[in-house]
């Protein structure tokens, strides 16, 4: 069920209704209620999939409990490795299988031999990559006794299924979110106004920036070879703002939908194309991946704590893997690894952690050296997603040789005025907000309520008016 669709407009108030007046003073209850409709949320794309969720629950909750009934290490160890082996090898299975059988093939035919692959008609579940790290996070955190195995099997289901970050997240961790369905909850009329507002600021970004975006992008990239450098780069540009205002649009209709229903999910996007550095981005981007990855591969790896041989493999890893996570393709695995050459010289110079402050603080306008770092980032950060969007290597590597020839300072045949014009808006408005957890949090909030209610209704017309351009989000086929 897609967030931008009538289906989830219907679904959506009802389950509210549910949640508040039927079940309101028992909280069984309402975790149950969550449950249920958390399946039937993903059960409407396909039902067949539910039961991968389920054994995944299943497994992780029993192993869970075994491994916090256990003093004997190597037994504990051996359950842990249930639980990554049942985890991943889904993963594996259903997302790696066709590309580990073709780039087998490949290698034989590039000695001389072929052979042909044997491939299957695979599905991807869509959300297999965010809940199989969420339930393995929670058997990891058991394990190095961070956290204590719940006995609530209504609770914990409802937890690795919560319907608003269950198919895009963010990735939550057991520490953060499943305490929270221990607890009764009571209705705050703040928190659901101010999670409606996040809620309409997400369909914004996904139907009118993202979608929109999305229209130019694909027709770019598609016809790759018919245009001239400055038109790729513009087409880069669209791509950027596509994959953006689609990502941290779901995340920004997930979190406020949390709110309606007394949660609290973790932030995932903090204005990240605002950064001075690659390192500055990666602390801004896709935050609940980025810090999953740090906390369970990057520093169990040795983080950067070791020689400066072990700093760069650590490098390397975490990025190639966070490539690889995204999908089965080379594509994504240089476009991780382009990200760790971007990152190596910020780490090997002490210089990672420079821009942990928010930019231009407390003023209106950066300083000129801010503008410069931030145009350089956002331009490396574009010429890294043509590879994450390109279908195959080799595309990708086209389409930039030809952004760096001299057809780069001509004048590009595709200039949409009205979309460079709302994506100059989109970023204005961005600018205004970066200082808040989502940009019209506190958005004319001081102002009186026509003019504040009039920008509202000005965001909701524009949803409207561009449903019709609907495109899947992009991180369904992750």
């Amino acid at each position: 069920m897609l967030f931008n669709s009538v289906e989830f407009a219907i679904f959506l108030p009802i389950v509210f209704i549910l949640y508040w007046f039927v079940f309101s003073k028992h909280l069984k209850a309402q975790n149950f209620l969550l449950l249920v409709v958390s399946y039937l949320f993903y059960g409407w794309w396909d039902w067949r999939f539910l039961s991968l969720i389920i054994f995944s629950s299943f497994v992780d909750y029993g192993v869970g409990i075994a491994m916090h009934n256990s003093s004997h290490k190597t037994r504990r160890k051996l359950l842990l490795w249930v639980s990554i082996c049942v985890n991943l090898g889904f993963l594996g299975f259903f997302k790696y299988f066709n590309f580990f059988a073709e780039s087998f093939a490949e290698a034989f035919t590039l000695m001389g031999a072929s052979i042909d692959p044997f491939t299957l008609n695979i599905v991807l579940p869509v959300g297999i990559s965010f809940y199989t790290f969420q339930t393995l996070s929670y058997s990891i955190d058991i394990y190095k006794g961070k956290l204590k195995p719940t006995t609530d099997i209504v609770a914990f289901f409802a937890f690795v299924s919560f319907f608003p970050q269950l198919v895009a997240g963010p990735i939550e961790r057991a520490t953060n979110l499943l305490p929270q369905f221990y607890r009764h909850r009571i209705f705050k009329y703040n928190d659901a106004v101010d999670g409606m507002r996040q809620i309409l600021w997400g369909l914004f970004k996904k139907v009118v920036v993202a979608d929109n975006c999305a229209e130019y992008a694909n027709m770019i990239f598609n016809n790759y070879g018919d245009y001239s450098g400055s038109t790729l780069f513009l087409g880069g540009i669209f791509f950027a703002f596509q994959i953006y205002g689609d990502f941290s649009g779901y995340s920004d209709i997930a979190i406020g939908t949390s709110r309606l229903f007394g949660f609290r999910l973790m932030k995932n996007f903090a204005f990240p194309y605002f950064s001075r550095d690659i390192a500055e981005f990666w602390r801004r981007w896709h935050i609940s991946l980025s810090t999953w990855f740090r906390d369970y591969l990057y520093i169990p790896l040795g983080g950067s704590k070791g020689g400066r041989n072990m700093r760069i493999r650590n490098t390397f890893i975490i990025f190639i893997v966070s490539g690889f996570w995204h999908g089965a393709n080379w594509t994504f695995i240089v476009w991780g690894a382009l990200n760790a050459i971007y990152f190596l010289p910020l780490l090997l110079f002490n210089k990672n952690r420079n821009n942990l402050g928010i930019v231009a603080e407390g003023k209106y306008l950066p300083s000129f050296r801010e503008v410069w770092s931030m145009s350089i980032t956002f331009g490396l950060t574009v010429i890294a997603w043509i590879f994450f969007r390109a279908a195959n290597v080799g595309e990708a590597l086209g389409y930039i040789s030809e952004i760096f020839s001299l057809s780069l300072f001509s004048m590009p045949e595709v200039r949409p005025s009205n979309l460079l014009l709302l994506i100059a808006v989109f970023v204005l408005i961005e600018w205004l907000g970066r200082e808040r957890e989502y940009a019209i949090e506190q958005l004319l909030l001081s102002k009186p309520k026509l003019l504040r209610w009039s920008f509202y209704l000005i965001l909701i017309l524009f949803v409207f008016l561009f449903q019709g351009k609907q495109q899947t989000f992009i991180y369904f086929q992750f």
